[in-house]
């Protein structure tokens, strides 16, 4: 490789590890406008992992930011980021997967706390206006926090309550 090609390829690391860091601020702050705008038109979210639902990016974002109501205090820290980028024969390509664990603690307005922990699987893609998510997968590994086990949810302990509506909590976001 060139040093051409290994600067694009590190300025393209940066680019999808600041769209991973955007995605965690943008559930933390509730920014769905910001949610929303790291996803392509066409992209999928698939929060079954985690006892929510698969759908198209714009119809999961409205899902989460009901789920995400229950919860005032968020902060995703998204962790140990395996990034792959797509190789073109020595340079980089327009695409990326990346897999990531995460570590979620959200706190209710009443003091209970709720914590879940798993991994992300992201898949990204070069866009005209930058590098935007076109997947997301999440597989939840574990979570402690009241509520029953929700249908569907994966991982042991207490269920956060995500399903297709909100009820009592939500998980991984």
């Amino acid at each position: 490789m060139t040093q051409r090609v290994d600067l694009a390829t590190v300025l393209d690391r940066l680019a999808i590890d600041d769209l991973i860091s955007g995605y965690a601020a943008a559930v933390d702050d509730g920014d769905w406008a910001a949610f929303r705008a790291l996803f392509t038109e066409d992209a999928r979210i698939d929060y079954r992992g985690a006892g929510g639902i698969a759908a198209p990016a714009a119809e999961a974002a409205a899902w989460v930011a009901r789920a995400m109501t229950l919860f005032p205090v968020r902060q995703h820290l998204i962790v140990n980021r395996r990034l792959r980028l797509q190789d073109l024969g020595g340079y980089p390509g327009d695409s990326a997967e990346v897999r990531a664990d995460y570590l979620n603690p959200m706190g209710r307005a009443s003091g209970d706390t709720h914590v879940s922990g798993g991994r992300y699987a992201f898949g990204a893609v070069r866009t005209d206006a930058g590098w935007r998510l076109s997947s997301l997968v999440i597989e939840e590994k574990w979570r402690q926090g009241p509520g029953p086990r929700a249908e569907g949810g994966q991982g042991g302990g207490t269920d956060s309550g995500l399903g297709a509506e909100p009820r009592e909590a939500a998980g991984g976001g």
